[in-house]
């Protein structure tokens, strides 16, 4: 099957195949429909050139990502002739380690190849665990949590993502996850100037344990080349009202994932359901 096939090639040219693959097969599939519509209604300056361009690339990105999950165990984080630039917070983290009373949330969204922001946190020395959605077509789901072993960290499925996020705290590790996808039990909160149900585990969690949460920006650069910044911890108050406080955090961290989207539109995954119409 094609994991096996990109798994037998060197990385860079699984990553090519994938993309080729999908740029060809990925157009032409309906969900396709659903990143036109998306688009459309996010970004209405743009022209139907602009969008298909977008469509284009964004599969493109996707095969790539899909064919480079055999070699997450390949990449290194912190090697400065490797495939990653890794800047920012991460660096010092790794120099001088959380005490046992921080706790931290990296959040990143389906953006470049998203499996980099955990992959770093864990290779920077620090324990993680990662927040995930189960793929709805179960062998692939396994064959990807197989591919996220190379990562190091814990997996919690969504679902039970809230009391296994806390323990995950207390017995010392820290929270990943990507934050971008619809959650029907969340909250509404403002994405590209729509309503958009979004998880509120991780603004709860944040708001518990005073966790610092970590903004995490991952960029396709070139073929397998990534940048994946780590930026300062958010400055967020904290008023009491539970509910307005996760509504408040929610609401910062879609417009930072809004801000990465908008710069490379083509890296993001815009199949997703991700507004309420």
């Amino acid at each position: 099957m094609l994991y096996g096939f990109f798994a037998a090639l060197p990385l860079p040219a699984a990553s090519a195949a994938g993309g080729f693959i999908a740029r060809r097969l990925g157009p032409r599939i309906g969900a396709t429909k659903r990143a036109r519509v998306n688009l459309r209604r996010a970004m209405p300056e743009l022209s139907e050139t602009e969008i298909e361009g977008i469509i284009h690339d964004m599969w493109d990105n996707l095969g790539r990502i899909i064919a480079e999950y055999p070699h997450l165990g390949t990449f290194k984080m912190f090697d400065p002739k490797g495939p990653v630039e890794t800047v920012g917070s991460i660096r010092r983290l790794k120099e001088q380690p959380p005490g046992p009373d921080e706790h931290y949330i990296f959040f990143s969204g389906h953006c470049g190849n998203w499996e980099i922001a955990p992959l770093a946190v864990t290779q920077a020395g620090l324990r993680a665990a990662s927040i995930y959605r189960a793929l709805n077509n179960p062998i692939v789901d396994r064959l990807i949590h197989r591919a996220r072993a190379a990562i190091g960290s814990e997996l919690i499925a969504k679902g039970a993502a809230g009391r296994r996020a806390i323990m995950a705290l207390r017995g010392g590790a820290h929270l990943c996850m990507a934050v971008d996808q619809k959650m029907n039990t969340g909250v509404r909160v403002p994405f590209f100037g729509r309503d958009a149900m979004t998880d509120k585990v991780m603004a709860r969690v944040a708001l518990r344990y005073d966790c610092r949460v970590v903004p995490v920006r991952v960029e396709r650069l070139k073929g397998v080349k990534f940048r994946v910044t780590f930026e300062e911890p958010m400055e967020f108050a904290r008023t009491g009202d539970d509910e307005a406080d996760v509504l408040a955090l929610m609401t910062l961290i879609n417009a930072r994932l809004e801000e990465w989207i908008r710069a490379r539109p083509s890296q993001w995954l815009w199949l997703h359901r991700r507004w309420i119409d």
